[in-house]
């Protein structure tokens, strides 16, 4: 089904940002993928040609537009490639929103050039080793003395955590207020307290770092409180549509780029003197796939629709988040399965995207806290 949310202007930048892949990533991701992260100079080269920064004013150096079919681009032609190391989501889907929303006139001059220029990594973080989905769970403390805020905690499982500069911290600032005790800080390299652990061993998204982060008494400034004091969960609760529809965009990119690999695998494997293709079997599933695939794109489109228009609400960002995440480890099943034993070596692609999708219904959300907020809405 032909898609229509895209203009002229959107398949243009398509074009670059796919050059780009082609120049800058794809030669070399095999190599991040055993070093386990993608170097940085990769971030200011995406910055030169306009691919972080989206949603950024121009008068920081960024995009100067609001519209999230540029981002959905960017997240679509990097699983046409396979490029799972890189965080480039994180920043323009997920952070972006927080540093341009939320900030200061003084916040926005100091971070934003560099966040567009690609000089400045960010990340949030949110999960703790005992509070995942759970954010009213959060351990992590931060208690105001005079001009700064006293932080202790531990964050895990934090994308972007080794090369990230700045990182905007999930603290509970008022103990005795629960949800409503929450606050956002921006944690800056350098500042005393601040560790990094180990860069994560994950069965997937291999180049991709993925830290564990402390903070042992770091003095960070009042100036870098993002938002309001103790309405940080209202703001994540804001933004968090964003970043699971963007999920939804990658998982269905990512099933759409594998299942074309698949159909050229069975058109040119053989068994029993004919191509697997021509099995009814064969047929049946990948019509299958193909169908379901369609039917995620469309309600993915519109939802980025709405997302455009400041209509997307949680409740339909979750229904897309959980589907397409679920299809996308269905799909990379059923197409490693078609593979046969090739399916199951790292040298062809489809093996590597069942590796890197299985992570999609969890992080941002697992599926069944999805399912959670779908059912509530229901007035159950």
């Amino acid at each position: 089904m032909r898609r229509e949310i895209f203009e002229t202007d959107h398949d243009l930048y398509r074009e670059s940002v796919a050059a780009f892949l082609k120049r800058e990533v794809v030669p070399f991701h095999d190599r991040w993928e055993k070093d386990g992260i993608v170097p940085r100079e990769v971030w200011t080269k995406a910055g030169e040609v306009g691919i972080l920064g989206l949603g950024v004013p121009a008068e920081y150096g960024g995009s100067g537009t609001d519209d999230f079919r540029f981002n959905a681009i960017v997240a679509g032609e990097i699983c046409r490639v396979g490029a799972s190391g890189l965080g480039f989501g994180l920043q323009n889907d997920v952070m972006a929103p927080y540093l341009v929303r939320l900030t200061t006139e003084e916040q926005r001059r100091r971070w934003l050039p560099g966040f567009a220029s690609g000089e400045l990594i960010t990340a949030i973080a949110m999960t703790e080793p005992g509070a995942g989905s759970d954010l009213q769970g959060i351990q992590t403390t931060a208690v105001r003395d005079g001009d700064h805020y006293v932080l202790n905690g531990q964050k895990t499982f934090i994308t972007n955590g080794i090369n990230a500069d700045l990182v905007v911290v999930v603290a509970r600032t008022d103990p005795g207020a629960g949800a409503h005790g929450i606050s956002l800080l921006a944690v800056e390299r350098g500042m005393p307290g601040f560790e990094r652990g180990r860069n994560l061993d994950k069965i997937g998204l291999k180049a991709q770092d993925t830290a564990e982060l402390s903070f042992t008494d770091v003095r960070v400034p009042a100036a870098n409180l993002i938002g309001r004091e103790n309405a940080g969960f209202v703001h994540l609760m804001t933004n968090l549509p964003q970043e699971r529809l963007a999920i939804a965009v990658s998982a269905t990119a990512g099933s759409e780029a594998v299942l074309d690999q698949t159909i050229e695998y069975c058109k040119n494997r053989t068994a029993f003197g004919r191509p697997i293709s021509r099995f009814q079997n064969t047929r049946f599933l990948l019509a299958e796939l193909a169908t379901e695939i369609d039917l995620a794109r469309t309600y993915v489109d519109r939802a980025i629709t709405l997302l455009n228009r400041g209509e997307l609400t949680p409740e339909d960002a979750a229904k897309a988040k959980w589907w397409t995440t679920e299809l996308a480890n269905r799909v990379m099943d059923r197409c490693l399965q078609l593979h046969g034993g090739y399916g199951y070596m790292m040298e062809y692609p489809v093996a590597k995207a069942w590796q890197d999708a299985r992570i999609q219904s969890i992080f941002g959300g697992t599926t069944e806290i999805m399912k959670e907020i779908v059912g509530r809405s229901l007035g159950l």
